[in-house]
């Protein structure tokens, strides 16, 4: 296998993380641009779904494309959390600076934690009910053995 083909998944955390990191940034923006409160809250909730239906092409593409076992599968999608989370806390750190307003450093390791490890495990149950969901599917049905029991 090429270099290229084997650094797929690190690709795919690149993209996710960047993914997670825009859509933070461009829906705070107009989210902080609403003229109404149902507005603002519209613009988070579309953040929030952008992110939830990324999670799920990264499981996706883990399981499906990659063939990866679950715990690399839900160790690569919460890097890519991870990464988007950090990528975040510096941009808001980098603000807090421009603004005159106190951020606490800490913060670029605790927002990357806080949100990789329930990511992790919520893409490891994923990654195993979609394991076992594929192998139930293959295996051929109840035979004359399974009946007796």
């Amino acid at each position: 296998m090429s270099e290229t083909g084997r650094l797929r998944w690190f690709w795919a955390v690149l993209f996710l993380g960047a993914l997670y990191f825009v859509a933070g940034i461009v829906f705070a923006a107009l989210a902080k641009s609403a003229v109404s409160n149902d507005a603002r809250v519209a613009w988070r909730l579309t953040a929030w779904a952008i992110s939830a239906v990324g999670f799920a092409a990264h499981i996706r593409y883990e399981h499906v494309q990659l063939h990866s076992p679950p715990r690399t599968t839900a160790l690569h999608v919460a890097l890519a959390v991870g990464l988007g989370a950090f990528t975040l806390a510096v941009s808001a750190s980098l603000h807090a600076r421009a603004t005159q307003h106190h951020f606490p450093v800490i913060a670029l390791a605790i927002w990357p934690v806080f949100t990789a490890l329930p990511a992790f495990v919520v893409a490891f149950v994923a990654a195993v009910l979609l394991s076992r969901a594929r192998l139930k599917a293959r295996s051929p049905e109840a035979g004359p053995r399974d009946a007796k029991r």
